[in-house]
């Protein structure tokens, strides 16, 4: 005979120890089992197979006065072994997928979305798990009365939806969740749901407006003088308008006279994206390489090096001579192409599986890598990127991509 127990109530240490002690005395083997507690309120469910079916009524008798005693109640369920089956064989025909819903804080309508989407596409949320911690009232209310464009000290909320179903919706999905994310001001990353998603080793970033908050061919022209000039090039050969090396050649050539010392003032101060460096520090403690693949200039990316102990820097060096930029850039330039091999030299160098890479950037020279990447996310991205990109984050900062690799607040407090 097989058995569905449900307990509930006031979670304590030792509840579990218990039902399996009633368990074991009568001989049931323990099929299945799941818990989740919330404010400590404990959910547990126990699937059990029970081979003699006189034993069934003392079994029952022994849970109830365990769980009396401990103020839970208890819920019992005979289930069908067809169904049991027919389960199974269910289960070993569906994909499964990851759902993560990042936010500073999430309210009905944020869930209703994303919930109705995921039904609308006849896939089933078999888990739901918070992988932030836990947020306190003090600071919910803080989320709420916030002025949206004010939101960067708000702690971020996030939870992990674990889904199954027949259907590979993967596209259509991705589509409807880059539009509730942009209407509701927060980001949702779909992912299959694969052995490799927990044990990626190589993260490629972009630099320029992604680990750092400009782009640095623009400041440079602001001290040459020529930034109008220079920015408007930059802006629509990010959006991909332009091609990206003979646009770079025309803004390095504007460049041309100035001073080293200017680079050298702008190294000191560049701009970290938010989470950067949370980022990558517990990339490093977790043991993953790390690299600044950039079509910017290795002046800036060696800096960034030192600050936060990149391991790797590949980008565009800026010919000088005499202390004084010369206004042309040393071969070969790093495009969207040469991005995409760096990339897979990486990789190979690592020994590891293209699956196992991320790649980070906002631009559209950074599509190559992203979709080359086994995850790929668009960072407060041109809406090209976002919508040709895996995965965009828009509303948090760069270290809301722990959460993407399944990294819980509670397993990153462990470092201190």
């Amino acid at each position: 005979m097989y058995l569905l127990i449900n307990v509930t109530g006031h979670d304590s240490p030792g509840v579990t120890l218990s039902l399996s002690r009633a368990l074991q005395e009568h001989s049931a083997v323990i099929l299945d089992i799941g818990q989740a507690v919330i404010l400590n309120t404990l959910n547990l469910g126990l699937l059990v197979q029970v081979a003699n079916k006189d034993q069934v009524a003392f079994i029952m008798r022994d849970i109830v006065l365990e769980t009396a005693d401990r103020g839970l109640s208890v819920r019992f369920t005979p289930i069908d072994p067809e169904a049991i089956q027919a389960t199974q064989e269910e289960q070993f025909d569906k994909k499964r997928y990851i759902v993560t819903l990042l936010a500073r804080h999430l309210n009905g309508a944020h869930i209703q979305a994303v919930t109705q989407a995921i039904f609308n596409l006849g896939l089933n949320i078999t888990r739901i798990h918070r992988l932030s911690s836990s947020i306190t009232p003090v600071e919910h209310a803080a989320a709420l009365t916030n002025p949206s464009n004010d939101v960067n000290g708000l702690p971020a909320t996030c939870i992990e939806l674990r889904l199954d179903g027949k259907n590979q919706p993967f596209d259509h999905l991705k589509s409807r969740f880059l539009t509730i994310s942009q209407q509701f001001d927060i980001d949702i990353a779909f992912q299959k749901d694969t052995p490799f998603r927990r044990n990626r080793r190589l993260v490629c970033f972009d630099m320029d407006s992604t680990l750092i908050q400009c782009e640095v061919i623009d400041e440079l022209a602001k001290a040459a003088g020529v930034g109008e000039q220079v920015s408007e090039i930059t802006e629509r050969a990010m959006r991909g308008e332009l091609d990206f090396k003979a646009s770079f050649r025309e803004r390095v050539a504007l460049l041309k006279g100035l001073p080293e010392s200017a680079l050298q003032d702008l190294a000191q101060r560049l701009p970290l994206s938010e989470g950067a460096e949370r980022l990558v520090k517990t990339l490093k403690r977790l043991g993953y390489t790390t690299a600044i693949v950039s079509g910017g200039f290795t002046y800036f990316g060696e800096a960034l090096k030192k600050q936060l102990g990149v391991d790797h820097v590949f980008a565009n060096t800026l010919a000088m001579k005499n202390g004084v930029v010369t206004g042309e850039v040393e071969e070969p330039i790093v495009d969207g192409a040469r991005k995409a091999t760096i990339l897979r030299q990486l990789a190979d160098a690592e020994k590891i599986n293209l699956e196992q890479v991320i790649a980070v950037g906002d631009g559209a020279n950074d599509l190559p890598m992203l979709n080359l990447a086994g995850l790929g996310i668009a960072f407060r991205a041109k809406p090209l990127v976002k919508a040709s990109a895996q995965y965009a984050l828009d509303h948090m900062g760069l270290d809301g991509i722990l959460y993407l690799l399944g990294v819980s607040d509670e397993e990153l407090d462990e470092f201190g």
